[in-house]
């Protein structure tokens, strides 16, 4: 008899066998190396220019605008923008703007595929509430289909510098960043966009 704790190990080690039984060694190294490249690829963070305004937002990711317009949020009415990362865009997020982080709050949801309208309602996500010298800015991370978890580095009271990193999303996804009043946008549905680089809004006044 094998004890029940031993069983995991057991049939590891067994499904490793049949498998360099069954298949050539070289294939395996030559697709355990492609998944790592991708990995590697994947996970890539490149370092980024960031504008050296003071009264402007940036964009928080990399990817596509699919949605731009204004909505109620928190009481108040301000412009929603929607960026769909697909899985060849950097998925490192950054501060769309110098700020104090107010909170980080995880909701459970669905995985709905990320560019559909109801991912940004339905979705698992993160909503991170950040508090600027020109009002209170909503960033939402969400999760899509193959992206099963969004990651925050952020903690709640620091204050993190425009462009700082602020969190992941794991494969195709989906980021919002809700603008207050007082703030020209500068882009569109379809403008592609790069994370702490492209600005998407520039402060006119109250």
């Amino acid at each position: 008899m094998i004890a029940k704790e031993g069983f995991p190990f057991v049939l590891g080690s067994l499904a490793v066998f049949l498998v360099l039984v069954i298949f050539p060694v070289k294939l395996i190294i030559v697709v355990v190396a492609v998944f790592c490249a991708f990995c590697m690829w994947f996970f890539r963070d490149p370092e980024r220019s960031i504008p050296p305004f003071k009264d402007v937002i940036v964009s928080p990711a990399d990817g596509k605008v699919i949605e731009v317009f204004p909505i109620e949020h928190n009481g108040e009415t301000v412009t929603k923008i929607s960026i769909f990362m697909n899985v060849f865009n950097v998925h490192v997020n950054r501060m769309p703007i110098t700020g104090k982080i107010l909170s980080v709050r995880h909701m459970d949801g669905k995985f709905l595929p990320a560019d559909k309208p109801e991912a940004s309602y339905e979705n698992e996500q993160n909503i991170i509430e950040i508090e600027s010298e020109y009002g209170n800015i909503t960033v939402k991370q969400i999760a899509g289909l193959i992206a099963r978890r969004t990651v925050c580095y952020a903690k709640e009271g620091e204050l993190l510098p425009i462009g700082d990193r602020l969190g992941i999303i794991k494969f195709s996804s989906r980021l919002e960043v809700f603008v207050p009043k007082g703030f020209d946008i500068s882009l569109k549905n379809g403008d592609i966009v790069k994370a702490g680089e492209s600005i998407i809004a520039k402060y006119a006044g109250a």
